[in-house]
């Protein structure tokens, strides 16, 4: 049966996880049929400043939202509750990562404790929390919940056919330039790493990292890039690095093996789901630039392991994080809850 879905999401376009799977879910689920209206920052008049994006965006997707009728109300992270809760139809949070965790680490305690109210009035608002890690749901598990685990996904006909490649030993980071994603530590691991590290996005510590890499010159900032072309670099690359402080579950990390790129990533929220050490990739302390650096020179000199880990990796990635798997999931969900 063909429902009407509302997607109400901060961000639907761009190199982010969030946008990446919002978009690709909204576009399987129009090609099944489905008729999907999409609330995001980029179709509102939200006010791009720090601090004042996602109260703004709250505010304008609730007077879009405001009585609207659909089948299914699926929302994306916190901000996208109160939208949720205004429209009518049977409700879907998705929390990507834990959200007031993030919050901590970027804004505070003090801050925290306001996300933390917000995080579980949101949940309490919504008829269906899903979540994209295992570790995600074991939190809110112990917080009285009941998340259905639903993890992130990649579209493998996005795989570009060749890759791009500027320097003889490239090593690639691809998200946010953010606290929480680690860039910094990456910048100081690579400090006499034989081998050329290419950050590719945006975000609110660039600044800041430009200067920590000031006479680091195996580092190159590139800068956004659109996914397709990020998605090349990827696959021209002889690794794919993931630092992060906090993690969801990495949809970089999805596209490193989907591109049959190995991967090294700290060991923290779903990134443990993703990688065995020493199997589909190499796990990594948080924190822990010197670790960091010995992973990546090893995996750089270790062709044979490099090709055994990827191997491996991309039969995961066909078992468990393809979009035709992760697709029934959300049909299971929607069909559980019937229509309103």
């Amino acid at each position: 049966m063909d429902m009407r879905i509302l997607m109400i999401s901060p961000k639907v376009r761009g190199i982010g996880g969030i946008a990446q799977h919002v978009s690709t879910l909204v576009e399987r689920l129009r090609d099944r049929g489905h008729d999907v209206r999409v609330i995001s920052a980029e179709n509102l008049p939200i006010l791009r400043k720090k601090g004042l994006r996602n109260p703004s965006f709250a505010v304008f997707a609730s007077l879009r939202s405001f009585l609207r009728k659909f089948d299914v109300v699926h929302a994306h992270n916190v901000p996208s509750a109160i939208p949720m809760r205004l429209a009518r139809g049977k409700r879907v949070l998705t929390i990507h990562g834990v959200y007031s965790e993030n919050v901590e680490m970027i804004h505070g305690r003090l801050v925290a404790r306001i996300g933390r109210y917000l995080e579980r009035k949101a949940i309490e608002w919504a008829d269906v929390l899903t979540v994209v890690s295992e570790s995600a749901a074991q939190h809110y598990r112990s917080l009285g919940f009941k998340p259905v685990h639903i993890p992130n996904a990649i579209d493998l006909k996005d795989v570009p056919e060749s890759g791009k490649r500027l320097y003889d030993r490239q090593v690639v980071y691809v998200g946010r330039l953010s606290k929480e994603k680690g860039v910094d530590v990456l910048i100081r691991a690579f400090r006499g790493v034989e081998g050329d590290l290419l950050i590719i996005g945006k975000g609110p510590q660039e600044r800041e990292l430009r200067e920590m890499a000031k006479g680091v010159e195996n580092v190159h900032f590139i800068g956004f890039k659109p996914r397709q072309e990020a998605l090349r670099y990827i696959k021209g690359s002889d690794l794919l690095v993931n630092p992060s402080r906090s993690e969801g579950l990495s949809t970089a990390i999805l596209e490193g093996m989907a591109c049959k790129v190995p991967v090294i990533a700290t060991s923290v929220g779903g990134n443990v789901e993703l990688i065995r050490d020493g199997v589909t990739g190499i796990l990594v302390p948080p924190n822990d630039p010197e670790e960091l650096r010995k992973a990546v020179e090893m995996l750089l000199n270790d062709q044979e392991l490099a090709r055994r880990l990827v191997s491996r990796a991309y039969e995961v990635v066909l078992r468990k994080y393809s979009w035709e798997v992760v697709i029934e999931k959300y049909m299971e969900v929607y069909a559980v809850m019937g229509t309103s």
